[in-house]
């Protein structure tokens, strides 16, 4: 029995399958043939019934000889092209000259936009704190747009080492592609020199150009002593007369040597005195000796750095002196000239230990320094006088007051025989020339060099006798250099807001210049490398 409460639904037909259409059959050679030629006879007979189609075809494609030498040209037109831009990669050698004519009969655009405003010069003021630093001199208070934009321009350059490769054009980096290539070839023709010359022998050595004054050509190195900074006050900083070493000693007790590459520096050896905190270190004339005294003692110590062995001197022969402080290392090397007080100077021998003779001046001695020959020594008081006595004889042979001096602090001696200077409690130091004080009774300096405020307690000429080193140790960065042939002060050195120098205790200079050290109140070594000297 059928269910009424269902709804059934109408029965739907499947359509029946669509049939496929029988596919077209597939041409053969012979019936494509006669298919085309059927198509090539209707044209032409179109051709010859209607004159536009003939018009028109002649237009597009031209006659059939025409079309032909049409794609002909066509094809020798594509292949000298390919040939051209082969030629183009294999040949680099256009001239700058063609490139830069190229470059000018580019037309060069057009602005969209002219203001008339622009061609006004406007000035900018220079004293403003942001643009002060940009001014070359005072002249330059005011200065217009384009100048300041080129300053700018400048110092941008300078900061970032030259130009921006991204700044440069094409023909600049063409250049600079030729210039690298010229500078090997340059390398590789001095190298056949070197090699030429080491095969042969001779006199190389050349003196080099004089210095000049105004800026000294300088670099700052790693502290001498970066390796093994002292812990207290550096008191000595001498470079060893030979090696490539400099010593460093101070109130740490320590005496340290280091080898000198302007980079690390490394620590060679260092030595401790117990309970001796160094006043003086000083190498001997062979550098195979290192001599070094203390503030309140009599004794002092002798480091041989060959054998490696310190031996303390307790006691010596004829001294009656409480302590030994300051002293000189005579030239001959076998000496030494002990400062005692009561304007007392002693010879020392170092073979026996003793003291040989003593020579005395008014007053009490400040500073002596040698003349090159070893046979003056040149002692200035702290009254102000400079006594000048004869080495072979023991005998003054003159005497003479620093002009303007209250109290001297300092004195030096130039090594080419020329120059004396002394210091004064003032700042002030003046130049002489040996001559006159070897001669006059009352000479007078052929400079006075009046660019320090405190007290000048350090004076060294350097081995070529072309700068004088000045410090003082009652303030910081109170250093300078004294151009000797300009007697100009270096206006490089010290660098300007910047603190790196300190309180100065002791100066020195390498052998042959190349290099500058001073020793400070920091327990640092500031190393500099002098580039005009080209050996250490």
């Amino acid at each position: 029995m059928e269910d009424s409460n269902v709804i059934k639904l109408p029965v739907t037909e499947e359509p029946a399958a669509q049939r496929k259409r029988p596919g077209a059959p597939e041409p053969t050679p012979g019936s494509e043939a006669k298919r085309r030629l059927s198509n090539v006879q209707r044209l032409a007979a179109l051709r010859e019934t209607d004159g536009s189609v003939r018009l028109l075809e002649e237009l597009l494609f031209g006659a059939e000889d025409q079309l032909l030498h049409r794609l002909v040209e066509q094809e020798d037109e594509e292949q000298t092209v390919a040939v051209s831009v082969e030629a183009g990669d294999e040949e680099s050698g256009e001239s700058e000259a063609e490139e830069a004519a190229r470059v000018q009969e580019q037309p060069s655009s057009r602005a969209a936009w002219v203001d008339d405003d622009d061609e006004l010069e406007e000035e900018v003021d220079m004293k403003h704190r942001y643009r002060r630093d940009l001014m070359k001199g005072d002249a330059e208070s005011v200065m217009n747009k384009q100048k300041l934009q080129q300053r700018m321009r400048e110092q941008f350059q300078k900061s970032m080492g030259g130009t921006p490769l991204w700044a440069e054009s094409s023909a600049e980096k063409k250049k600079k592609k030729k210039r690298r290539r010229a500078a090997d070839e340059d390398d590789e023709e001095e190298e056949e020199e070197e090699d030429d010359l080491i095969r042969r022998t001779g006199n190389f050595v050349a003196s080099s150009e004089s210095l000049t004054g105004g800026i000294l050509r300088m670099k700052k190195c790693s502290n001498a002593n970066s390796a093994r900074p002292s812990e207290d006050r550096l008191t000595s900083v001498q470079f060893h007369p030979s090696a490539q070493v400099v010593m460093t000693a101070g109130l740490d007790q320590s005496i340290s040597l280091f080898q000198v590459d302007g980079k690390t520096n490394p620590k060679i050896q260092s030595v401790h005195l117990d309970r001796f905190p160094i006043h003086r270190a000083q190498f001997s004339r062979d550098g195979d000796m290192l001599i070094a005294t203390s503030l309140k003692n009599k004794m002092f110590y002798l480091y041989d750095m060959m054998e490696g062995r310190v031996t303390p001197v307790h006691t010596v022969r004829g001294l009656n002196e409480a302590r030994v402080k300051e002293f000189s290392v005579c030239p001959d090397g076998g000496a030494l000239l002990l400062t005692g007080t009561s304007g007392y100077l002693h010879l020392l021998t170092l073979k026996t230990k003793e003291v040989v003779r003593s020579m005395k001046i008014n007053g009490n001695v400040s500073g002596v320094a040698f003349s090159n020959d070893g046979s003056k020594v040149f002692a200035n008081s702290e009254e102000g006088e400079v006594y000048v006595w004869d080495m072979r004889s023991s005998r003054c042979v003159n005497r003479f007051t620093d002009d303007g001096c209250v109290r001297g602090t300092s004195i030096a001696a130039s090594p080419n025989g020329r120059y004396l200077a002394c210091g004064s409690q003032s700042g002030v130091v003046n130049l002489y020339t040996q001559d006159s004080c070897l001669n006059s009774a009352n000479p007078k300096p052929v400079k006075a060099v009046m660019n320090l405020l405190t007290s000048a307690t350090s004076l060294t000429f350097n081995p070529t006798s072309e700068i004088l080193a000045i410090a003082s140790r009652a303030e910081d960065e109170a250093v300078r250099l004294l151009h000797l042939s300009s007697l100009s002060v270096f206006s490089n050195f010290p660098v300007s807001k910047r603190k790196i120098v300190h309180r100065t205790f002791c100066i020195d200079f390498s052998p042959h210049s190349g290099f500058f050290a001073l020793a400070n109140n920091k327990g640092h070594a500031p190393l500099y490398r002098l580039l005009h000297y080209k050996t250490f």
